[in-house]
């Protein structure tokens, strides 16, 4: 699963559009709820919509075309994105010719509901190709018929032979998150997923790299390789195998990308010459965000992990014994149905005895339609609750005691600019993807920089320009 971001992030093509006036059309935004994967198909969206004629609002109120880009991990950003709904029936009332189309997981998960719940709804368009999106506009904009594509490619066997064209036309920036990999096989017990994104499907090698390559003439100094299994990339290519960590030495090769991150690995298809290439190669980042999910091996085993608590601690063990310094941040759910006091205990010593440096914690969300929804002994509530706010309060200590460690040491950040909250100071993260604040020039932004540490707090670090 990869890791969720704040609900209701704004996600569009940063690149400044001027058309003429023959070809302006109008404005669109595009509403973002999830993961970095969601936020990207919200960038590849915001590129059709873009050329069709359109320029982005400034705010949805404002705008003509008006997509809801939805998440169906947890049940929070599908409430969000039906109040949304509800909000927008007066705006459509008063601009009929307002276009409204949602998107995304809930789209291709509840499709029949969000017709019925928002009939004001003019077309439905799940993840199997946003491709679809210019031509379900127009189609809106002409005929006023509700549309719905919710159609996932068929995989025969191992082999992929339907993997979706991106748009290419992307912004010049700093850092940009490039897809590898399409669904997913792994069916945990708790997880959506394989139903809203369908079968794990990788991207031809050629393709990745060509879009890797385009971006960094662009002016792209990190990447971020999303997938739900991100590890597990390359076993299905009519190509051939392609195991990852050959995917990663490629991309290295290409001139003026510096830094390659990726998000997030499946623990069971971790392997050696991965870690070795983490080790080996510059430009790949010494950190991995490794989900565990939990501490229990009898819940990870009712949620079909496929890995032990044993298992799991060897990669760590292996990870930090071959690449000293690496830093691990992790996913956990608590609460899953049937937990008990003691498998929660589980957890908890877990997350003492690994020393993550970060996570993402979450209540688990009965999802329906998957084996652990359907169950009985869901976890009430207000101790879900209670159990999240304790394993939160025993990662941010810590986190506070890890960050503490790095007081004094050099390290190296890719500068992104002022930071919104203190723009006096620049921001950036460290290779080891921990935050950091320094003062510098504004001119610095877009390079490389070596820094040392001076102050440390559970949100990052702070330190002095080299």
């Amino acid at each position: 699963m990869i890791p969720i971001s704040q609900p209701g992030n704004v996600a569009f093509a940063e690149r400044p559009v001027r058309l003429s006036d023959e070809t302006r059309r109008g404005t669109y935004f595009v509403q973002t709820w999830g993961c970095q994967m969601n936020e990207e198909d919200s960038e590849q969206m915001s590129l059709y919509l873009e050329d069709l004629g359109f320029e982005r609002a400034a705010s949805i109120l404002e705008a003509q075309v008006i997509i809801l880009n939805t998440c169906s991990v947890r049940k929070k950003p599908e409430d969000k994105a039906f109040s949304l709904l509800g909000e927008l029936i007066p705006l459509k009332a008063a601009r009929r010719d307002t276009i409204i189309g949602v998107c995304g997981c809930m789209a291709q998960a509840r499709a029949d509901e969000i017709r019925r719940r928002a009939p004001h709804v003019d077309f439905v368009l799940g993840t199997g190709d946003l491709g679809q999106l210019p031509g379900l506009v127009e189609q809106a904009a002409q005929t006023r018929k509700f549309a719905k594509r919710v159609e996932l490619p068929e995989r025969k066997g191992r082999v992929v032979e339907d993997v979706p064209q991106r748009h290419l036309g992307r912004a010049p920036k700093l850092k940009a998150f490039v897809p590898i990999q399409y669904g997913c096989d792994k069916f945990c017990t708790y997880c959506i997923v394989p139903n809203t994104r369908g079968r794990e499907r990788s991207r031809p090698t050629e393709d990745i790299l060509e879009e890797v390559t385009r971006l960094a003439e662009g002016g792209t100094k990190e990447i971020t390789l999303l997938g739900q299994t991100v590890n597990s990339y390359g076993k299905n290519l009519l190509e051939g195998r392609v195991p990852f960590s050959e995917l990663l030495w490629k991309l290295a090769e290409i001139p003026g990308l510096e830094r390659i991150r990726y998000t997030s690995p499946y623990p069971r298809d971790f392997t050696r010459d991965l870690i070795e290439c983490i080790r080996d190669c510059p430009k790949v980042m010494e950190h991995v965000h490794l989900p565990i999910q939990s501490g229990d091996n009898d819940v990870l085993r009712e949620m079909k992990r496929v890995y032990t608590l044993e298992s799991y601690g060897e990669i760590v063990a292996e990870l930090r014994a071959t690449v000293p310094g690496i830093t691990l941040t992790t996913d956990v759910i608590v609460g899953f149905p049937g937990e008990t006091d003691e498998q929660f205990e589980h957890s908890l010593d877990a997350f003492r005895s690994l020393r993550f440096d970060g996570a993402y914690m979450f209540a688990y969300s009965t999802r329906p339609g998957t084996p652990a929804g359907d169950r009985e002994d869901q976890v009430p509530a207000a101790l879900k609750k209670e159990r999240l706010n304790r394993i939160i309060a025993l990662q941010n200590e810590i986190t506070c005691e890890i960050n503490a460690t790095y007081l004094g040491r050099e390290l190296e950040v890719l500068v992104e600019g002022p930071s919104p909250k203190k723009p006096e100071l620049l921001q950036g993260y460290s290779r080891e993807c921990k935050m950091i604040h320094f003062a510098g020039a504004s001119t610095r932004a877009g390079r490389l920089a070596k820094v040392r540490v001076t102050g440390s707090a559970q949100w990052g670090l702070s330190a002095e320009l080299i």
